[in-house]
């Protein structure tokens, strides 16, 4: 099985013979800010050269069956916050979009209570279907951050078709990744979802490559 990350330069022909296309997307003011420290700070690249990067690379987000999307938070003016999306293309072989409590429902949740510790300016959740590049998509997004990992079982107990393979693994692996950046917010929440999907695409391919080899060799066996 062949996964592409779409960010950087690709040619036609490999994009066609992978099976599965992630697309890490970041608002333009975000990228903007993040390239300039990067590339003019730390590379020497120009202005022009780093907008005309961003032009070039932008376009290829249409090409992907999974876009994580990094947005500024809607919460409050606050730059560190962040609003992510997960934005998911419908009917792609192999994949099911994740959905928070009920599959194609239009849903906005806020999950600060009892159950899940949120300091100021909170957490919001959302989910619902739209339409993304022409293409029918699923999008869960998640505006603010987490206090307490421990406690993203509540919010991981109200998602579906998390590909895991027993209760609590997306908080597991938050949890044994805390340090990494972005852990605390939908950033880390969305790739580690991404990374057991991938996991479950993988799984089904090859055992679907496996039985169609299988029943070509019983079928040359029997013409022989």
């Amino acid at each position: 099985m062949q996964i592409g990350v779409l960010q950087y330069r690709f040619d036609e022909r490999v994009k066609d013979l992978l099976d599965f296309n992630i697309y890490l997307d970041i608002s333009n003011e975000v990228k903007f800010a993040w390239k300039i420290q990067r590339d003019m700070a730390d590379r020497g690249h120009s202005i022009e050269s780093i907008k005309a990067s961003i032009d070039y690379i932008d376009p290829q987000k249409q090409y992907a069956n999974v876009v994580i999307d990094m947005l500024p938070t809607q919460l409050i003016p606050e730059e560190k916050v962040l609003r992510v999306r997960l934005i998911m293309k419908e009917e792609v072989d192999h994949f099911s979009p994740v959905y928070l409590f009920d599959e194609g429902s239009t849903i906005s949740w806020i999950p600060c209570g009892r159950k899940l510790t949120c300091s100021y300016p909170g957490i919001k959740f959302a989910y619902g279907p739209d339409s993304y590049f022409r293409n029918e998509v699923s999008i869960v997004e998640m505006d603010g951050q987490f206090d307490r990992l421990d406690e993203l079982i509540y919010v991981e107990s109200h998602l579906s078709n998390l590909s895991t393979k027993f209760y609590g693994e997306v908080t597991q692996q938050m949890l044994k990744h805390s340090d990494f950046p972005g852990s605390n917010n939908g950033t880390g929440l969305f790739q580690t979802i991404v990374g057991l999907k991938i996991r479950d695409l993988y799984e089904q391919i090859t055992t679907t490559k496996t039985s169609a080899s299988q029943e070509a060799t019983k079928a040359q066996e029997i013409s022989h």
